[in-house]
């Protein structure tokens, strides 16, 4: 018989995963996620950590975990205010989980690696690593294409300037003094202007980024959480 611990981490799963996964379809199609989504995953986690608190109140021995709740909730507002964290929606993401899974979860034998972190940081080291990973997929993306070009085919591709408009894409060039510059990050995130200068330059292919939203990764490294656990903590210590 499923334990009532275990039954409570199944339905966090669940709604975790379910509302991750339509935010980062609308964060996809249209680059929003509704708030009410957060609210929802908030409301949801705060009744069932009453319900544990009833049910299971050995969970909260320690209560570390608990006040972590708002230690994150502020961290993400900061990190948002400064920029680390560029999407408010991710920033509101990452507080709806905070109080959704404050707890290392245990569903039969997982996760694998046992974290002594607030499970919410876990999520958000693991979903920073699973994004860290994106430069080496694009590098071997542009290796079977043969467009080995640096720092260029470790953040982006090659697309024709028409298909650059019509997708969620920036430009990795700018024109400097009548010469093509790198450019990471543009300052503006309407690039149209930029688009248009390369066409009227005759460029008609240039090196572009994809606008991934931090949600995919974020709903990658919270399954990845619940399944093996703090990856970060395990690397380093069999490092060390």
């Amino acid at each position: 018989m499923v334990e009532t611990a275990a039954l409570l981490d199944i339905a966090r799963l669940v709604v975790g995963t379910t509302i991750l996964s339509y935010a980062s379809y609308t964060d996809i199609k249209t680059r929003r996620a509704s708030n009410m989504l957060w609210v929802i995953m908030g409301s949801v986690g705060a009744i069932l950590l009453v319900i544990q608190y009833l049910t299971v109140p050995a969970a909260f021995d320690n209560i570390f975990y608990l006040i972590f709740i708002p230690i994150m909730i502020v961290l993400m507002y900061i990190f948002f205010q400064l920029r680390l964290i560029f999407g408010g929606a991710d920033a509101k993401a990452i507080m709806a989980l905070a109080i959704l899974v404050p707890l290392e979860p245990s569903i039969f034998e997982f996760p694998l690696f046992s974290s002594f972190m607030p499970f919410s940081w876990v999520i958000l080291s693991n979903s920073v690593l699973l994004f860290l990973l994106i430069p080496v997929s694009l590098l071997i993306f542009n290796i079977a294409r043969r467009n080995i070009e640096f720092p260029y085919c470790l953040l982006g591709y090659k697309l024709s300037v028409e298909k650059a408009k019509e997708r969620f894409v920036w430009p990795l060039e700018k024109i400097v003094d009548g010469k093509r510059k790198f450019s990471y990050m543009p300052k503006e995130f309407d690039v149209e202007d930029d688009l248009e200068t390369f066409e009227k330059n005759g460029i008609m292919e240039i090196w572009v980024t994809p606008k991934i939203p931090f949600m995919i990764p974020l709903l990658a490294g919270f399954l990845c959480s619940f399944i093996f656990g703090d990856l970060l903590f395990h690397l380093i210590s069999l490092i060390i």
